[in-house]
């Protein structure tokens, strides 16, 4: 049985790409965004949760964001969730409600979320890559196995390398366009 399997690689590569953008539409930009919130845990009943499993994340105004908690006895643990995130958000509790304004974004602080957007990128590429190292390997094992020809090999191999360039250059793509919508925002 052949290992290398083109489907599996560029789903395997697809899915680097997905993780890349769920990555990006969290970094803040000066626009009131519910996915900000998306990487914060909170600690409720003993244990670490994601806060939209306890709360109910929404935008009322641009520059706001509104958190309605379940349970009142929870309020607090989400704010501290919130301020350990180190999202530059301040929370204020407002009955079950915390609401976070936006504050407006710095040039300094521009400049580190877009710097974070490389780096998610690259963090991106660098699985897309170990993907086709993984591909590569397969199809010598395939040949070693004399279950394909070398010119098999060779051709597959050009494939894999073909998939690799268009995902890498689609995670350039999408951290230049985050850079961009940071910088101008």
């Amino acid at each position: 049985m052949a290992k290398y399997d083109k489907a599996d690689i560029e789903r395997r590569m697809q899915g680097a790409i997905e993780s890349l953008k769920g990555d990006l539409s969290g970094l803040r930009t000066g626009r009131a965004n519910t996915s900000l919130l998306d990487p914060v845990v909170v600690e409720v009943y003993g244990s670490m949760m994601p806060l939209n499993q306890v709360a109910t994340v929404s935008a009322p105004e641009p520059r706001m964001l509104s958190v309605q908690v379940w349970d009142k006895a929870n309020v607090t643990a989400v704010e501290k969730g919130i301020a350990k995130a180190n999202l530059g958000l301040n929370p204020m509790i407002d009955g079950q409600n915390v609401r976070l304004p936006m504050p407006d974004l710095t040039e300094e602080r521009r400049k580190d979320l877009a710097k974070l957007a490389g780096q998610y990128a690259e963090q991106s590429k660098i699985a897309i890559r170990n993907v086709r190292r993984d591909g590569m390997e397969a199809l010598k094992e395939d040949e070693k196995k004399k279950e394909i020809s070398e010119d098999e090999r060779k051709r597959s191999e050009d494939e894999v390398q073909k998939l690799t360039d268009k995902y890498v250059a689609e995670a350039d793509t999408a951290a230049s366009a985050k850079e961009k919508e940071i910088m101008t925002q």
